[in-house]
């Protein structure tokens, strides 16, 4: 059975438990979401099967896109994304929806976290920065040294300091499923999930329970 859903962040709320604590929820419009293809490993090695979500208009898909889905009698859906499973009678025109998650399970999200764009090290790595007195008037957010002197004499690649900011692909892991709305093909996660709102999203069974 294939656990994992294509989705668009919509944003964040808080529920109350039963004692009136509040717990913050971000929700998540999950699916519904057509097979458009299966890999099988005697053909191309690996088991998977590929998802498409969020029909649209047709003029907003490729020619490639739009013969792919067509082929199979599948609606023009914008995103394709794939799932990879162990084994499954999964076939390609097949519709998923919310309900394959149940409440109290634990699942991943992954998104891609908002751009920032150039950043400095404080900013970015929560480095210090220097003293404000012994004459520093113009190191508070500075990064200080990055390098030894003769040996290396260079600064190793990968080293923390200022640069581009946001936009990587991030895993929020463990999240507690306390949503199943299956009428608005809506989802309630426990946290926060990475991505601003409207951002796609994917859903898949916590690899850590």
């Amino acid at each position: 059975m294939l656990k994992g859903l294509i989705g668009k962040k919509i944003g964040m709320t808080q529920i109350f438990d039963e004692a009136g604590v509040a717990y913050p929820v971000t929700i998540i419009e999950a699916g519904p979401c057509y097979v458009t293809q299966v890999r099988l490993p005697e053909k191309e090695g690996y088991a998977a099967v590929q998802l498409g979500f969020n029909e649209a208009n047709p003029k907003r898909l490729t020619g490639g896109q739009l013969g792919h889905l067509k082929k199979n009698e599948l609606p023009p859906l914008r995103y394709l994304r794939e799932f990879q499973i162990k084994s499954s009678d999964i076939k390609v025109g097949d519709k998923f929806l919310v309900d394959i998650f149940g409440l109290g399970e634990r699942v991943d999200v992954v998104g891609t976290s908002k751009g920032k764009g150039f950043a400095g090290a404080v900013k970015r790595y929560h480095f210090k920065g220097g003293p404000k007195t012994h004459g520093q008037s113009d190191r508070h957010r500075a990064p200080g040294s990055s390098g030894a002197g003769t040996t290396p004499g260079r600064v190793y690649k990968g080293s923390r300091g200022p640069g581009h900011m946001g936009s990587e692909r991030v895993t929020s892991q463990g999240l507690k499923i306390v949503l199943v709305d299956a009428e608005r093909n809506l989802l309630g996660v426990s946290g926060a999930v990475p991505g601003p709102r409207g951002g796609l999203v994917l859903i898949k069974d916590a690899r850590k329970q």
